[in-house]
């Protein structure tokens, strides 16, 4: 009895851990991307219970040993890369020259959420030159327009479907869009970013939405955002940045294909997870919200900052732009499956690289 308990454990185990290779979209499927490091712990407890209650001296134990213990290196392979066990893919500023500096903001403030004075505050100790903010209706508008006389500079889009979109800045913003690339509801905002050194930088604040029952019962919208962006980002030399909530993990192999083809590298690999949903539930926390940049930045801070309220938390990165110098840093290789992917998803919907605005591009 004990046996077919433990049987049964590790076949469900595998089932959840292999099921996310098939390149199906639907959510049940994608939703599977998330819980690595939740299943990496459970494959570790389930090795544990089934040496303590196991007979060690049955092949059929050490049988069942093979699979969990396969299904924990599998996840931990997913993951070390947001472990410091793991070489940094962006190196750290050695140099932190204010006017070659930009400190992004980026908060979920969740709608019904109505603690704004805590999101304010936290915008106050912490003075980001550009704060994004997801899922700001008109109510959040009209509070966050108070830091309109620190941050003049302002994108506004409120929606009442979860999906409004404002960005406050510091810093001169410049042939701005809103755009809404995949669904008519969703917007995405574009904008070149003056420095104070003088240098532009090519800004694309994305909330895509998510492969679940009560948004989309497939992820192909999802990811078609996530290619074209990559695909027209990766056609210039000009710096570039990339964030938002992304409703897709750090990790998944729809992530993956977004830095492969977009050429952008993620701050946080080397350094760590930085959680930011469900900020309620510590036990169910994935990395949602997400900066990825081309390689003329150097990495100076990033760090999750405190609750306010919001199922996130909001997230804080620091960014050293290097005139006329590009890091040696490596990301992720695309090869031609990749390609060929990133295309097919494009097509699926009815989206091109063309869709997406270039700031600053001379015509």
């Amino acid at each position: 009895m004990v046996f077919t308990i433990f049987l049964a454990a590790t076949l469900l185990l595998a089932v959840l851990s292999l099921l996310p290779l098939w390149r199906h979209e639907a959510w049940w499927v994608r939703s599977l991307d998330f819980p690595r490091l939740q299943l990496f712990l459970i494959s570790l407890a389930l090795l544990v219970f089934e040496s303590v209650w196991l007979d060690l001296s049955k092949f059929s134990t050490w049988s069942l040993f093979a699979a969990s213990f396969f299904c924990l290196a599998y996840h931990a392979w997913w993951i070390l890369p947001y472990t410091r066990l793991y070489p940094v893919e962006v190196v750290s500023a050695a140099d932190t020259d204010e006017k070659r500096m930009i400190r992004i903001m980026t908060a979920n403030v969740l709608t019904p959420n109505r603690n704004a004075e805590a999101l304010i505050e936290m915008v106050h100790a912490n003075e980001p030159d550009i704060l994004i903010t997801l899922e700001s209706d008109s109510w959040w508008q009209s509070k966050l327009d108070a830091l309109e006389t620190d941050y003049p500079f302002a994108i506004k889009c409120p929606l009442d479907n979860l999906y409004g979109m404002h960005v406050y800045s510091k810093l001169v913003l410049s042939d701005s869009r809103i755009e809404f690339l995949v669904k008519p509801d969703i917007p995405s905002i574009h904008t070149l970013v003056c420095l104070p050194s003088g240098h532009n930088v090519r800004a694309h604040f994305l909330h895509p939405s998510p492969p679940s029952p009560s948004e989309s019962w497939e992820s192909s919208k999802r990811d078609a955002e996530l290619v074209i962006v990559a695909r027209s980002v990766v056609e210039t030399d000009a710096p570039t940045i990339v964030a938002g909530d992304l409703n897709d993990v750090a990790w998944s192999a729809t992530t993956r294909l977004f830095r492969k083809i977009s050429d952008l590298l993620d701050p946080r690999v080397g350094r760590g997870l930085f959680n930011t949903f469900h900020a309620d539930y510590w036990f169910l926390r994935f990395p949602l919200d997400h900066i990825f940049h081309s390689d003329h930045f150097a990495l100076s801070r990033i760090r999750r900052l405190d609750g306010f309220g919001s199922d996130h938390f909001p997230l804080l990165t620091e960014l050293v732009f290097e005139a006329g110098h590009r890091f040696q840093q490596n990301g992720l290789a695309e090869d031609q499956d990749d390609v060929s992917w990133a295309i097919a998803k494009a097509d699926d919907e009815n989206v091109d690289k063309n869709d997406v605005p270039q700031p600053g591009k001379i015509e």
